[in-house]
């Protein structure tokens, strides 16, 4: 049997990775999973201060901050420019990876015909806006030359098309398509650009608004009979991050179990 050499070093081993709405739901699976490959997280958080305080601290055990919790409205063109810069400020070197997981939707579920204005605002603000945004950022201050990695977190409802999605589903859509040409525009960089797409995952913005009927629903409906784990999908995210996700560029992956396809 072959032995792990315990001196070996962590995929991830001095990278630096901004996860936007990292301090709750699946954005804080995914910090912790970026975390346990050795990357040093800079955790985005937009309301909840003391959730990101308390995951920072958590991973600050060691005499060597690894972790900040940083407050940035990702639709302000200023604030998402103002997290770059502490990441680099921060750990001395421009970031490697971005993972943009900050997403609001609609609890109340509304047909396009009873969708108000304000809401698809609100939806495309942060889903849309907020993606191209830190995206914006990331294609122009990433690391060049290898390492360099931009995930966004969609959302397999794109291709389900589910009736009281109409915003939401539209908004990650945007986000798709522009992550691929993206993906092209960063030729020669070493910078891989990719979409993460969950179905159901078992999160505070997955129950929001829904019946146990409608739960369960979407449960069974899944082939293996289950809703997704935030670690499902943080793990997909830690490959990608690392050396041997370099290969996938530009690609849409949907990870729900088998519920859409």
């Amino acid at each position: 049997m072959t032995m792990e050499n315990p001196s070996q070093s962590l995929p991830l081993d001095g990278r630096v990775a901004i996860v936007t709405g990292g301090s709750r739901g699946m954005g804080r699976a995914i910090t912790l999973h970026l975390r346990s490959l050795g990357a040093k997280l800079v955790i985005n958080y937009s309301s909840n201060a003391n959730q990101a305080d308390l995951l920072a601290s958590e991973l600050n055990s060691s005499s060597h901050p690894v972790a900040i919790a940083v407050r940035a409205d990702v639709s302000d063109p200023d604030q998402v420019k103002a997290l770059f810069d502490r990441a680099e400020q921060e750990f001395n070197c421009p970031p490697h990876i971005l993972v943009n997981c900050a997403g609001i939707l609609d609890p109340k579920y509304p047909s396009v015909v009873n969708t108000t204005v304000e809401d698809w605002d609100s939806t495309f603000n942060v889903n849309t806006k907020g993606a191209f945004l830190c995206c914006r950022e990331a294609a122009d201050r990433l690391k060049r030359g290898g390492g360099g990695r931009i995930i966004m977190i969609t959302s397999s409802l794109v291709g389900n098309l589910l009736p009281g999605y109409g915003a939401y589903a539209a908004s990650k859509a945007a986000v798709e398509t522009m992550t691929k040409i993206v993906a092209k525009e960063l030729k020669g960089t070493g910078i891989t650009a990719n979409c993460v797409a969950p179905g159901p995952v078992a999160t505070e913005l997955f129950y929001a608004g829904k019946t146990e009927e409608t739960v369960k629903r979407l449960a069974d409906a899944c082939p293996l009979g289950r809703l997704g784990e935030p670690n499902d999908v943080s793990q997909l995210v830690g490959f990608l991050a690392g050396d041997a996700g370099e290969w996938i560029n530009g690609q849409v992956i949907r990870a729900n179990g088998g519920l859409v396809i």
